[in-house]
C-alpha cells in the first residue's frame, strides 16, 4: 500500500473526525466548558494535546499534509486515545506502512517460567529489550554465579564489570554483539527511556562501548559457540542461542548447551551442586 502525496484521502479524515467526535474533553483530562454545536472534542484541542499546530492538524483531517512522519503520528493517536489496532490503522492510511513497535514493559510470562524449570541441566535466562534479566533457572546460577539473577542488567554486567572479561574469553566478539542488539533495540524501541539510559550510561562509562558504537558497529547475532572460564569448571566451550518471544513482549530467551563432552560434564556437575530447582522471577 502507498500513499499518494498531495492528495485527499477520505479515508483519513473520515477516521480522524470519528475518533475526535468519539471524546469528551473530560476523556483526555480537559475542562468541558461552554455548550458545544457538534459533539467530540474541537480541532484545537486535538492539536493542543498532539502539541501541533492548529492549522497543520487541520490539514491531516482534510487528508492534505502528504505523508506525515511516525512521532506526529503517535502524538495524533495518544491525543485521540486511539488503541494500538486502531493506532495500527491510522499509520496504514495515513503513510501506508505499519507503525513502529512499542515496547510496553511485562515480568516474564508463567509459561515461560514453567519452561525454564523444565531444563534443570541447560543454563537458560529471559531478558528483556534493556538486556534486564526478568527470570533464570537453577542451571543459570550454577554457570554464572549466585549474583547472577533478577535485577541484574547482563549488559551493564558485560561492560562494566571486570571480571566479565575473565569469564568471557571471547568478550571483544561478545561484547559487540550485545552493542549491535541494544542499537537494534532502540531502533525499534526509540521511545524507551529506560533503554536511552542505559545506553548513555555505558557510552559515558565504557571506552569500548563508545568506540564501537560511534563507528557504527551493527553486529547483531542471535547463534554461536563462546568459550567460557569458570572458577570451579575451567574453559568451558559453549552454544548459545538467543530466541525471540512471540507474544508481543519482545522478551529474549537465552540458552546455552555444551559444545562438547568435557563442557556437558561439567555443567551436569555444576547443576548437581545446585540444591533444587529454582526459579526466580
Amino acid at each position: 500500500m502507498t500513499v499518494p502525496r498531495g492528495k485527499s484521502r477520505p479515508e483519513l479524515s473520515a477516521f480522524l473526525m470519528a475518533k475526535r467526535a468519539q471524546l469528551r474533553p473530560e476523556d483526555v483530562g480537559l475542562p468541558s466548558i461552554g455548550r458545544r454545536r457538534t459533539p467530540g472534542l474541537r480541532r484545537q484541542e486535538v492539536a493542543q494535546l498532539a502539541a501541533v499546530s492548529i492549522d497543520w492538524y487541520i490539514r491531516l483531517e482534510q487528508g492534505r499534509v502528504g505523508v506525515p512522519g511516525t512521532a506526529v503520528l503517535d502524538a495524533v493517536a495518544k491525543a485521540l486515545a486511539l488503541s494500538e489496532s486502531e493506532r495500527h490503522h491510522l499509520h496504514l492510511i495515513a503513510r501506508g506502512e505499519v507503525p513502529p513497535a512499542r515496547h510496553v514493559p511485562a515480568p516474564a510470562s508463567e509459561s515461560l517460567k514453567t519452561l525454564l524449570s523444565s531444563m534443570p541441566t541447560t543454563p537458560a535466562w529471559i531478558i528483556d529489550i534493556r538486556f534486564d534479566v526478568l527470570a533464570h533457572n537453577a542451571a543459570a546460577t550454577a554457570l554464572f554465579g549466585p549474583g547472577f539473577g533478577i535485577g541484574v542488567n547482563t549488559a551493564e554486567q558485560l561492560f562494566l564489570d571486570p571480571a566479565s572479561r575473565d569469564f568471557q574469553l571471547d568478550w571483544p566478539r561478545i561484547a559487540r554483539e550485545t552493542l549491535g542488539n541494544l542499537r537494534a533495540n532502540r531502533t525499534r524501541h526509540p521511545d524507551d527511556s529506560r533503554l536511552r539510559t542505559l545506553i548513555d550510561e555505558l557510552h559515558r562509562s565504557s571506552p569500548d562501548f563508545a568506540t564501537w558504537w560511534d563507528d557504527q558497529t551493527v553486529q547483531e547475532r542471535t547463534s554461536g559457540t563462546k568459550r567460557v572460564l569458570h572458577p570451579a569448571g575451567g574453559v568451558l566451550t559453549l552454544r548459545y542461542d538467543v530466541l525471540a518471544v512471540q507474544d508481543g513482549s519482545d522478551h529474549r530467551l537465552s540458552v546455552v548447551t555444551p559444545a562438547d563432552a568435557h563442557a556437558e560434564e561439567v555443567l551436569r556437575s555444576l547443576v548437581a551442586r545446585t540444591s533444587g530447582l529454582r526459579v526466580v522471577g
